[in-house]
């Protein structure tokens, strides 16, 4: 493959890959969840915490194989291909293409803010509660565009990336900016009044509306409940930053490269997240955090903020954003499902390279799927489902390292995972709590997911079969 990505690219992907519509939605569950501003915060540094020491950790994997397949093929040399078949193929079925539908649906949401019109047509198709609306075809489009665009080179995708980026990290440091600058009353020393007590208020009338109906005290298991439950939020806006190990066969040094654009990424990322998470408890109080409607607490903050322009704002960084985000989901995913075909584990034709060096058809395919998700309403459900696979995946992947260390222990390693064997048991020790709370507390977002990534298991075995087959042949 050629090398047409330089290390700012790759913390381009990095960071585009991360900042999608989360950030702007997810904090008004986490504060339903803690009733606090204090452990709002908490939350989301052990949130960053996780997701560097995952990257730094993940750095010893793509310096020692530094190509194309990322975290598919760490878990496919360090404990066999049926693991690596089982992450593509979670990551085919829903957490690439459910991420790139949900991400292109959020766009079309917050365009139908500038567009009422898309709000207010009737659906194209119902059937029930099946419906096909103009806001989806948006979305669909959007997907469509910006896998034709990636078809056209990775110079065309790479372009697209670094100015999207680009713009919405400027624009968020604006509102964070902004944030501080242009707010009359401060809700900052209120919403930390509380100190390290914790609430929730998780109350719905018969319709599923929130109840205003006051906070409850929350205190030890059920505390580490609500926090495991809030990070379902904070763990989902801070993925997909391994996006930039997909493409790794097209990154110059990538013994190097790859490895400083997760870590400068992740650790860039994290630090806006907080600060943006500062300006929604400057901006707004509690309730207003909480009961945010449809969830959108930085739509509040911003007409807090700019008054009555603020929706107009957010709706523009948010489009920004979501357009950048699946952008190098897009540009990223389809180099696994290459990689797997390459060994037979995924369809043959998304092997090969068109005219322009790319993977056309396995853009192709991952356009479509994802697509077909967007149809099907079901990709938000998809995603609360498997937040606790997409962790179960970095335990995975952090423990090879560990793994890798005492089975071969000469290796070369080019780069070392700073702090070893420290980091990596941060990750794990975080992750297994999270999951294990999850497994006691909220099982909804757990067990959906994990059949749904062993059901990939006959099918590696009719795979594999068929493909022994051929080769005896």
């Amino acid at each position: 493959m050629q090398k047409k990505l330089k290390l700012w690219d790759a913390i381009m992907l990095v960071m585009g890959s991360m900042i999608g519509s989360g950030i702007f939605i997810v904090s008004a569950d986490m504060m339903r969840n803690l009733g606090s501003g204090f452990w709002l915060v908490v939350v989301w540094v052990i949130t960053g915490i996780m997701t560097v020491a995952a990257a730094i950790s993940y750095g010893e994997l793509s310096a020692l194989f530094p190509k194309a397949g990322g975290q598919y093929t760490y878990l496919k040399e360090i404990f066999g291909k049926r693991m690596g078949f089982l992450y593509g193929w979670g990551l085919f079925t829903v957490i690439q293409t459910g991420t790139i539908a949900a991400v292109a649906v959020a766009f079309g949401k917050f365009t139908a803010y500038l567009i009422p019109a898309l709000n207010d047509a009737a659906p194209i198709f119902q059937s029930g509660e099946f419906k096909i609306t103009w806001i989806q075809m948006l979305a669909i489009g959007i997907i469509l565009l910006l896998t034709y665009i990636n078809t056209r080179g990775v110079e065309s995708g790479k372009l697209l990336q670094n100015i999207f980026t680009g713009s919405k990290i400027i624009a968020l440091l604006g509102l964070i900016a902004a944030g501080f600058i242009l707010v009359d009353i401060s809700h900052l020393a209120g919403n930390f009044s509380l100190g390290t007590d914790a609430f929730n208020n998780l109350k719905k009338d018969i319709l599923g509306n929130f109840l205003h109906e006051g906070w409850e005290p929350i205190g030890g298991m059920t505390l580490l409940g609500g926090i495991a439950a809030a990070m379902v939020g904070s763990v989902f806006s801070s993925v997909a930053w391994e996006s930039v190990t997909f493409v790794s066969g097209e990154i110059e040094n990538p013994k190097k490269n790859v490895v400083k654009s997760m870590i400068y990424g992740t650790t860039a990322v994290m630090i806006l997240y907080i600060a943006v998470n500062y300006v929604y408890l400057n901006a707004l109080d509690r309730d207003s955090i909480a009961f945010a409607e449809n969830d959108r607490v930085a739509v509040a903050a911003s007409h807090f903020i700019f008054g009555s322009a603020g929706t107009a704002i957010i709706a523009v960084l948010v489009m920004v954003s979501t357009f950048g985000c699946n952008n190098g989901l897009i540009l990223a995913g389809a180099r696994v499902f290459q990689t797997m075909a390459k060994d037979g584990m995924f369809f043959k034709q998304a092997e090969h390279n068109n005219k322009n060096n790319v993977p056309a058809n396995a853009l192709w395919m991952q356009g479509i799927w994802a697509s077909l998700l967007c149809l099907s309403g079901q990709y938000g459900n998809l995603l609360d489902m498997i937040s606790f696979v997409i962790v179960l995946f970095y335990m995975i992947t952090v423990f090879g390292v560990i793994y890798l260390r005492i089975k071969q222990p000469n290796l070369e390693r080019p780069y070392k995972t700073w702090l070893y064997p420290l980091t990596p048991i941060v990750y794990l020790l975080i992750g297994t709590g999270f999951c294990i709370l999850l497994l006691i507390y909220k099982q909804q977002y757990t067990w959906p997911g994990f059949v749904m990534v062993l059901l990939g298991l006959p099918v590696y075995y009719f795979i594999n079969r068929s493909h022994n087959k051929e080769i005896k042949d």
